[in-house]
C-alpha cells in the first residue's frame, strides 16, 4: 500500500546572464521502483560541471538496486557516490581540456518506505516544509565546523570566509575534496514538501514565503510564481534561477503512486 503519491516539477529562468549554467532534473530508478531522485546543480564559470552532475546521477541511480526495507544510510551513500564520482570525472576532464569546471550539488532521494534523504555541497539549497511551514533548510554550519577543525581557521574567519563556502566547497576543485552534508527524515507523509533551488531563487525569498508558495499551488504554478517574483525583486538583475519542487500528497485508493514531471521554463 502506498503511503503517498508524488507531485513534482522543475523550472528554470536564465535571468540577466548570457547563458544558463544551472541544471536540474527528476529521475526514477531503472532498478528502484517507487524511488524518486531530484538533482540540482549550479555550474560555476559555465555549465559543464552541472551537466556532469546530472549525467553521473543518472548513471549511478540507474544501477542502484534498493533493499526490501528502509535503509536511509544506504540511500545517503548513493548520494555521496554521485558526488564523489562526479568530482572525479570533472577533475579528469580538466586534465584533458586544461580547464577546471566547478559545480554545486543538492540531491533528494525519496523511497516508497517513507524515507527522504538529502545531500548538498556548496551554495545551492534544499528546503523541507510541512504543510507549508518551514522545517529544515540546508546551510553551511557543518562546513564551518569542518573549516575550523580541519583547516584550523578561527570560527569568525570561517563564518565569513565567502571564498571557502562557495569556491572551495564545490565539485571539481583540484585542490580540495568536496565536503558533503547529508541528512534524512523517516516517516514522510502527505503534506511534506521539498524545494531544491539555486541562489538565483533563494536569495530573494524568506523561508515562510517559499513554504506558502508550495503549499497553495501545484509545482508548476508555484514555480511560475516564484520565477516571476524573483525577476521582479531582482529588478532585472537576477542570475540563473532554477528549482525542483517535490510534494507528497494523498495516494489514490487504487493507485500505484504518481510521479509527475512538470515542464521547465527556459
Amino acid at each position: 500500500m502506498n503511503l503517498f503519491k508524488i507531485e513534482a516539477g522543475t523550472a528554470q529562468h536564465i535571468g540577466n546572464r548570457p547563458r544558463q549554467n544551472d541544471r536540474v532534473a527528476l529521475f526514477t530508478g531503472a532498478r528502484a521502483p517507487g524511488h524518486v531522485l531530484a538533482i540540482l546543480s549550479d555550474g560555476l564559470h559555465g555549465p559543464a560541471g552541472a551537466e556532469q552532475v546530472l549525467h553521473t546521477a543518472r548513471q549511478v541511480f540507474d544501477s542502484f538496486k534498493p533493499g526490501d526495507t528502509a535503509n536511509p544510510e544506504r540511500l545517503a551513500q548513493l548520494l555521496r557516490d554521485i558526488v564523489q564520482e562526479t568530482h572525479l570525472v570533472i577533475k579528469m576532464n580538466a586534465v584533458t581540456t586544461g580547464e577546471e569546471a566547478h559545480a554545486s550539488f543538492v540531491g533528494l532521494l525519496l523511497s516508497p518506505h517513507g524515507e527522504a534523504v538529502w545531500a548538498h555541497v556548496g551554495d545551492s539549497r534544499l528546503y523541507r516544509f510541512a504543510d507549508g511551514e518551514p522545517v529544515l533548510r540546508t546551510n553551511d554550519d557543518a562546513y564551518i565546523e569542518h573549516l575550523v577543525g580541519t583547516d584550523k581557521l578561527a570560527l569568525d574567519a570561517a563564518r565569513n570566509h565567502r571564498r571557502s563556502k562557495i569556491l572551495l566547497n564545490v565539485l571539481g576543485n583540484s585542490r580540495k575534496e568536496p565536503f558533503v552534508t547529508v541528512g534524512w527524515q523517516m516517516g514522510m507523509a502527505p503534506g511534506d514538501q521539498f524545494l531544491l533551488c539555486s541562489d538565483g531563487l533563494w536569495h530573494f525569498f524568506t523561508d515562510a514565503e517559499l513554504g506558502a508558495a508550495l503549499a497553495r499551488s501545484t509545482p508548476r504554478q508555484a514555480s511560475e510564481m516564484l520565477i516571476n517574483k524573483a525577476a521582479e525583486r531582482s529588478q532585472g538583475k537576477g542570475g540563473n534561477c532554477s528549482m525542483a519542487i517535490v510534494k507528497l500528497v494523498k495516494a489514490l485508493p487504487e493507485g500505484t503512486g504518481v510521479f509527475g514531471i512538470g515542464p521547465g521554463r527556459g
